[in-house]
């Protein structure tokens, strides 16, 4: 099963400092239909303008994933963590019992990020903060893990949840597969490109919801930037 959100479907608001499309009910966005996926609860698509950034506010039991696409978020937490992740890059930050944190684009140029929030399958833990990062020529043609829940994904950035974030750069042509499984629920957005999965085409920034897929397979009719949520 695949349903289709195309970009211009979805909800958000303009700002000024942020331009913001929610994939998901968020903030003032309400749709019963589109309260997640899974225990994928939500995938933001942020514009953020030079200078200007989120000031510090506070979450508790979630698992917040940036991607950075254009530009660089600057963090800073509660916790005394300071890092700064640019295009290509992740972080994550496993909220736990509390936590402070702001993000703000200190660069000169817009920032483009998605934020996506998954449901912990533990609560009451302490919170953290990490990032790294990994290049996209390192994705080229495969899909890599960024974030995970699972032990074995060892090069991946920890979260507390049974998901996985993967991402791939696949050339116009090429096809991709990956492992979800009809057990598993998959949100894929491309961040550039468009690609076509089982003779549905999804366009850049257009979210592809997934289910009772075995194996997804990928292929792209442009040169293609994919980031992918496997979710139970």
């Amino acid at each position: 099963m695949i349903d289709l959100r195309p970009f211009a479907s979805l909800g958000g608001a303009n700002h000024g400092w942020l331009d913001a499309r929610h994939h998901f009910s968020f903030a003032g966005y309400h749709d019963p239909a589109r309260m997640g996926w899974g225990s994928l609860r939500v995938w933001n698509d942020d514009v953020i303008a030079a200078n200007s950034g989120f000031p510090p506010h506070p979450h508790r039991d979630m698992e917040i994933i940036t991607y950075v696409r254009e530009g660089a978020i600057t963090h800073k937490d509660s916790l005394g963590n300071i890092g700064r992740t640019e295009a290509g890059d992740v972080q994550v930050m496993s909220a736990g019992t509390g936590i402070t944190h702001a993000e703000y684009n200190v660069e000169d140029v817009e920032t483009r990020i998605f934020q996506i929030w998954i449901v912990p399958t533990s609560r009451g833990v302490a919170p953290s903060w990490g990032a790294r990062p990994f290049p996209r020529g390192e994705r080229s043609g495969r899909f890599v893990t960024l974030a995970s829940g699972f032990a074995d994904d060892a090069d991946a950035l920890p979260i507390r949840t049974n998901a996985r974030i993967v991402g791939a750069t696949i050339k116009a042509g090429e096809t991709v597969d990956y492992a979800l499984g009809k057990d598993r629920r998959g949100y894929l957005v491309p961040a550039t490109g468009a690609v076509r999965i089982d003779g549905v085409t999804v366009n850049a920034r257009d979210g592809a919801a997934l289910r009772d897929i075995e194996t997804l397979r990928v292929t792209a009719l442009e040169d293609s930037e994919l980031i992918l949520v496997d979710a139970a």
